[in-house]
């Protein structure tokens, strides 16, 4: 569905929950290092992440490791508070990436500096600083899920479970 890439997190539990997102909705997670813990088989069992087999995660030594990685003219989108554009105006596709900052600051200036074209956020009341990333996460992949079901072949099914999910091999997309 969408590259979920999270630069530099540094909590575990945020990962950990952002990473049962991208089980749950189709969604490949990608780690930008350093990261601020382990995600090693044994922490993982230790941590009770019993769905992290069935994730499809990553690790790259930096974003710039990360797009060379993808397909060519897949989309990227910045999640950052300093966007004046809201994800609802965004075009979001199956095969995009969602890029978010770490928790204690966000994106860095030279990607900003980068991609200014590509920056959205998640609407919020004047004077709020950010979400917590895991719900910032969810918040943007469901408005992608909801923009894929008007738009393509993704539907719901009958148990209102997510029907066609893998997109990228029937659009070509990332």
């Amino acid at each position: 569905m969408f590259d979920v890439v999270l630069i530099e997190p540094e909590i575990p539990a945020n990962t950990g929950n952002i990473g049962r997102t991208c089980v749950a909705t189709g969604c490949a997670l990608h780690l930008i290092r350093p990261l601020g813990f382990d995600t090693g088989d044994k922490a993982c069992r230790r941590a009770g992440l019993d769905y992290w087999p069935r994730l499809r995660v990553a690790e790259h030594d930096s974003l710039d490791a990360f797009l060379r990685s993808r397909v060519p003219g897949a989309g990227l989108w910045l999640l950052t508070t300093h966007a004046t554009r809201t994800v609802f105006d965004a075009d979001l596709r199956p095969g995009d990436a969602l890029v978010f900052g770490k928790e204690s600051a966000g994106l860095p200036a030279a990607i900003h500096e980068q991609f200014p074209d590509r920056r959205i956020c998640l609407p919020m009341r004047p004077g709020e600083r950010s979400l917590n990333l895991a719900a910032a996460v969810t918040a943007v992949v469901y408005e992608g899920l909801r923009q894929a079901v008007m738009r393509t072949g993704l539907g719901i099914d009958a148990q209102g479970r997510l029907a066609n999910a893998d997109l990228r091999k029937n659009t070509g997309a990332g």
